[in-house]
């Protein structure tokens, strides 16, 4: 089979409001220029100290959790049509807000506000993403999300870095318009005439049990967060570390980073093309938990080499492709359309948990026992979430 036949088998039979969500989710995260820079606006334009800002970040991360489980409730309540384009509005009028706030006080309230209104957005388009996907195609429609919001986020990052030279400013008004034109989109591409909202049927009573009493999706999400706060270390502290310990330039670290999005967009999709219901979801959570540990562990194997680091980063980003579309598919399998909110918003939740907790965690391990300590914890912690999904299968393999 020729490579244009493998992308357009991987990129067929999706459905069109997919597509066009995706297009919306690209342009909003296109416009994420002020998360990435906050804590340098925070110190080198507002003169806040390093505790000050670190403050700041954190209040944005709490605001981030208790956005998804707000947003995951009304998008369950209210529909996650209106749920989309309220948040996009609000988050969009918050970024130009919060430029204008310039005490460590009014700061810390905006960035809550923010976070809350931008994060409340993820369980309604998390929602949106399973109601129009069919069965069999659920992973790949989650994956080309995934792809939207990759490309997204590496242009976001890469032209905020231009505006931050010019003005710091102009990240707001750009982060802010992004969202604004993103909820414009979103209602020019899938007018609301167009829109039903789920209701609960009685076909769907073996599901209406609440997310919040559904134990093992409280473990699943358990495990997840573990994930994802060793997940966070790649973009957090390994960056730190192939400067300070391998002496990498900080260009070559900026294309690693990019080779992570660029892999993800070339390969991604073809893959889950290709394994998609062929094994349970979490089997293939498993292998990309373990794979991802395994090239955390290599980080203390290998010499400082560039080719070792660009091998790192392939090993992490396959235990990531693996992995993370085949987590979105085993929530969508758990929840009902009419509570598919409260289903998201946990998923989303544990993310914007982990972001919280990722530099602490990371930072006092580092602390303790320096980077080598680190990587050989975090391949510990993935495998005891590898063993801790393994038997959660078990379990619902046996009450099938």
């Amino acid at each position: 089979m020729s490579l244009l036949q493998l992308y357009k088998n991987a990129y067929s039979g999706l459905a069109r409001n997919n597509w066009y969500l995706s297009i919306v989710m690209f342009i909003n995260r296109s416009g994420t220029m002020v998360v990435p820079y906050m804590i340098l606006y925070c110190i080198n334009q507002l003169h806040f100290s390093v505790a000050q800002a670190g403050y700041v970040l954190a209040l944005f991360g709490a605001g981030a959790i208790l956005g998804n489980y707000v947003g995951g409730w009304l998008s369950d309540h209210t529909g996650f049509y209106d749920m989309q384009v309220g948040t996009l509005l609000l988050g969009g009028t918050m970024f130009i807000v919060l430029g204008y706030q310039h005490t460590f006080i009014s700061m810390c309230i905006g960035a809550f506000v923010l976070s809350f209104c931008n994060e409340a957005f993820r369980p309604a388009n998390s929602s949106a993403i399973a109601y129009y996907s069919a069965p069999q195609n659920k992973t790949r429609s989650y994956s080309l999300h995934r792809l939207a919001t990759n490309l997204g986020w590496a242009f976001g990052a890469a032209f905020g870095g231009f505006i931050a030279s010019i003005n710091y400013k102009l990240l707001f008004w750009v982060d802010g318009c992004t969202n604004i034109f993103a909820a414009l989109m979103l209602l020019w591409l899938i007018p609301r005439s167009t829109y039903i909202k789920p209701v609960k049927n009685i076909v769907e009573t073996v599901k209406s049990i609440s997310a919040y009493r559904d134990k093992p999706y409280l473990a699943f999400i358990a495990l997840v967060t573990l994930f994802n706060v060793c997940f966070y270390q790649f973009f957090i502290m390994e960056p730190v570390f192939l400067e300070t310990e391998w002496k990498f330039s900080l260009r070559f670290i900026g294309f690693l980073l990019a080779l992570n999005g660029m892999v993800i967009a070339l390969v991604e999709l073809i893959m889950i093309n290709y394994l998609e219901g062929r094994r349970p979801a979490l089997i293939y959570i498993i292998y990309g938990v373990l794979i991802t540990g395994t090239g955390f562990a290599l980080l203390n194997l290998l010499l400082p080499r560039p080719v070792a680091g660009i091998l790192v980063v392939l090993i992490v980003t396959f235990g990531e492709m693996m992995s993370m579309p085949f987590m979105n598919s085993f929530w969508t399998t758990r929840a009902g359309q009419h509570n598919s909110g409260q289903y998201a918003g946990l998923y989303a939740m544990s993310w914007s948990a982990a972001q919280v907790i990722a530099p602490v965690v990371g930072g006092q391990v580092i602390a303790a026992g320096g980077f080598k300590l680190l990587w050989y914890v975090l391949f510990a912690l993935s495998i005891l979430v590898a063993v801790g999904l393994w038997l959660l299968h078990k379990k619902l393999h046996k009450n099938i």
